[in-house]
């Protein structure tokens, strides 16, 4: 469900774990690129939502010499999930156990906060720069590879399913913003990277336009959902009369692993929470 991406040197580090119930079979492809027990240096998530960072203690536990690299303002959360696997109880139920699993607590001696700009050393000539880049969740970041020029965006771009090709924007409750969001995709193109690598699904095609797509379809789905909210309308009703048409000649099973990922249900609450919040704060003539 989400893609990890290995990065070879002197120090080995792996970009996102995927969730708990996806550890074995990463575990299974790091061994087949003969990563050992004693090999992985460090383990960084963009941030720390189940499906990217749901496998963080059992990966610790496997590469006991790894170090843990997180966003301030997840890392209390690696280290004490409790809250963090609580709140997706109430939100999965059931299903949370199949879906994504849990998340097992990293010693808090293992965690390494990563601030903007740092810089996180693969080799003497090789290294990962953080970016900050909220607006999916506020405890989120975007890797910037120094040696091929790829930026791991975790979810601030969206998500795009090579089997699907449409890319769309991920807005779930509670951290989303707009204005965030937008910024930290410009953000992210003025490092002119090279190549754009998400978490769902792998290295984009359209590496040069990708950045300015995303803008432009996050403020096209951020419109109609402002027009539903101030209406009385469903907002997910509207998102899916309005983009929904798009995926009408997709395979059905890539559909339905499509709103897995990226379901209508989640944006949209995430586009209300956000106008609720917008609304809250903005100044009364």
């Amino acid at each position: 469900m989400t893609a990890g991406y290995l990065l070879q040197g002197e120090s080995p580090v792996l970009v996102e774990t995927g969730s708990q119930s996806s550890v074995p079979a990463l575990l299974q492809a790091l061994a087949e690129l003969g990563v050992g027990a004693g090999d992985l240096a460090g383990v960084v998530v963009t941030h720390i939502h189940l499906d990217h960072a749901g496998g963080v203690g059992d990966v610790a536990r496997a590469f006991p010499d790894a170090t843990v690299y997180v966003h301030e303002k997840g890392a209390r959360h690696l280290a004490d999930p409790s809250r963090l696997v609580s709140s997706a109880a109430r939100v999965y139920g059931d299903l949370l156990d199949g879906l994504y699993g849990r998340l097992d607590p990293t010693p808090v001696e293992r965690i390494h906060v990563l601030l903007d700009g740092e810089e996180l050393k693969v080799s003497p000539s090789r290294t990962l720069t953080a970016v900050d880049s909220p607006g999916h969740a506020k405890h989120h970041l975007g890797l910037h590879d120094s040696e091929t020029g790829v930026l791991f965006v975790g979810d601030a771009v969206g998500v795009r399913l090579p089997d699907v090709g449409v890319l769309r924007p991920a807005t779930p409750p509670p951290d989303f913003d707009l204005d965030q969001a937008v910024d930290s995709l410009r953000r992210f193109a003025a490092r002119r990277p090279t190549g754009v690598a998400l978490a769902h699904y792998g290295l984009v095609p359209n590496h040069e336009t990708i950045l300015q797509e995303a803008e432009e379809t996050l403020r096209r789905w951020a419109e109609v959902a402002e027009r539903a909210w101030r209406s009385g309308e469903d907002i997910a009703g509207a998102l899916d009369a309005a983009f929904g048409p798009s995926l009408t000649s997709v395979d059905p099973a890539q559909r339905e692993k499509l709103e897995t990922l990226n379901g209508i249900h989640s944006n949209a609450a995430g586009f209300r929470r956000w106008l609720e919040n917008r609304e809250q704060h903005s100044p009364q003539p």
